[in-house]
């Protein structure tokens, strides 16, 4: 047995034998809601007593640092075998989304692994506690297997991400050196099909961003003053009417991004459609572009929440304020410096010029996206298709938002994402669970993966 088919086979004892189950269940126990001041204690304990353990047993040395931002901790981690091998860089988040412990249907509770079938139920055991345990017992394989990794590995590990990595650019401007590598491989998000492995590399960028019309102090009576004074919600509805057309497709010039090639359009063909567990409008969104055209490389605007009066206890009154919260999702091509004057522009000449454009005070990640042809997205998904008996579903950038900027502008790695759960995992939503087939394969493949790189031949920029 080569040494490639013997890290195989320990992931896959590792998984049946009920291991990395077990593990993931200590990791899920850690309540490290990031975005909720009681979470705070236990994003530093996930890393002291779940990562650190882990790491070290591996031969990896690990360090603690402060975030720049004052949010949640780094950890930060490294197996330096030989400079001269390949550096690998990877990385995922402990924290997680608030619990909305009340929400989860009976049997189930966030901080408790439950197995129920085939699926895995608690919070994070999809975003992203699982995504990066299976990476790194896949190289824990390759250690057990020869005794080495046959590459050097290095980790970082936020506990932010769930409120916007806040600090993590910052981090990684002020340590590049200690970051560098050859190339960023991780995992999060969903794939296209919970069968087939998928890469992305890179992600939508995301804005979002407040349109307020204020009109006047306190509310005013509809029968005596109706007609009289100017209603900001009916103000507002039509100025976020103007941002699309009826069907949602953008009317702001400069969102029209001109980043949608042959060649992008060429890859995208190829993708099945996402199995998204709900059924999608096919009369939504841009006419003249497929479904995977419109959520891989467009944008998309969304009215996330709007409010006038008190909804919950209506009156009969003309209010004088009106708010909603808006996003665009964004792809390389759309200047993001430009997306609230571009808006301000279109507003003031469609004749709304009393609505205010407030950003939003939390961060937003830019759009980026590496050449789908590059040889390590090459490399990877050859690699992959050889673990799985699966060829990849490659795609150029994630529908969502991811930090990736960090690694793809500031450390200028090449990054090949590959993610471990599906779309109908309930991510941020009561419910979350991974597949048990799905995380398995995903195990293997990445075993698979990691031993190529071990192996050598074929590497990007290295002789065969």
């Amino acid at each position: 047995m080569t040494s490639h088919d013997a890290a195989l086979a320990i992931s896959a004892d590792y998984f049946d034998t009920g291991r990395f189950q077990a593990d993931l269940a200590r990791l899920v126990a850690f309540p490290t809601e990031s975005q909720e001041p009681h979470g705070a204690p236990h994003l530093r304990a996930y890393l002291d007593e779940a990562m650190i353990p882990m790491l070290q047993a591996m031969g990896f040395a690990c360090r603690i640092h402060a975030n720049p931002a004052g949010a949640g901790p780094i950890l930060t981690a490294e197996r330096i075998e030989d400079p001269a091998l390949t550096t690998v860089l990877t990385y995922g988040h402990g924290d997680v989304i608030r619990a909305q412990t009340d929400q989860w249907r009976a049997g189930l509770t966030p901080f408790t692994l439950t197995e129920e079938g085939e699926r895995l139920y608690g919070r994070g055991s999809a975003d992203n506690k699982c995504q990066h345990l299976i990476n790194l017992r896949a190289m824990a394989a390759l250690i057990e297997a020869e005794g080495r990794l046959g590459f050097n590995a290095k980790l970082l590990i936020e506990m932010g991400e769930e409120a916007g990595s806040p600090g993590l650019k910052q981090f990684c401007e002020e340590n590049a050196g200690l970051l560098a590598a050859d190339v960023f491989i991780a995992s999060d998000g969903p794939r296209l099909t919970p069968d087939r492995p998928t890469i992305f590399t890179g992600s939508r960028g995301g804005a979002m961003f407040d349109l307020v019309v204020d009109l006047r102090e306190g509310a005013h009576h509809s029968g005596n003053f109706g007609g009289l004074l100017a209603d900001p919600a009916m103000i507002l509805a039509h100025a976020l009417a103007c941002i699309t057309d009826a069907r949602g497709q953008i009317r702001v010039p400069e969102w029209r991004p001109d980043s949608l090639t042959p060649r992008i359009r060429e890859v995208l063909a190829v993708l099945p459609a996402v199995e998204a567990g709900i059924a999608l409008d096919p009369d939504w969104g841009e006419e003249s572009l497929s479904p995977a055209e419109r959520v891989f490389g467009w944008n998309s605007f969304a009215v996330l929440a709007m409010k006038s009066g008190v909804p919950e206890a209506p009156v009969n009154a003309i209010s004088g304020h009106a708010r909603a919260t808006c996003q665009l999702r964004y792809v390389v091509g759309t200047d993001p410096a430009d997306i609230l004057p571009a808006l301000r522009r279109h507003l003031d000449a469609q004749g709304f010029t009393q609505v205010r454009i407030e950003a939003a005070d939390s961060g937003s990640f830019p759009a980026t996206r590496l050449d789908p042809d590059h040889p390590w997205v090459r490399f990877a998904s050859a690699a992959l298709e050889r673990a799985t008996d699966r060829a990849p579903d490659i795609l150029p950038n994630l529908g969502g938002s991811l930090p990736n900027d960090c690694f793809a502008e500031v450390l200028a790695l090449p990054t090949i994402w590959v993610p471990h759960s599906y779309a109908g995992c309930s991510q941020h939503a009561p419910n979350e669970h991974i597949l048990k087939p799905l995380a398995r394969q995903a195990l293997i493949g990445m075993t698979g993966l990691f031993a190529e790189i071990a192996a050598g031949a074929g590497l990007p920029g290295r002789a065969a």
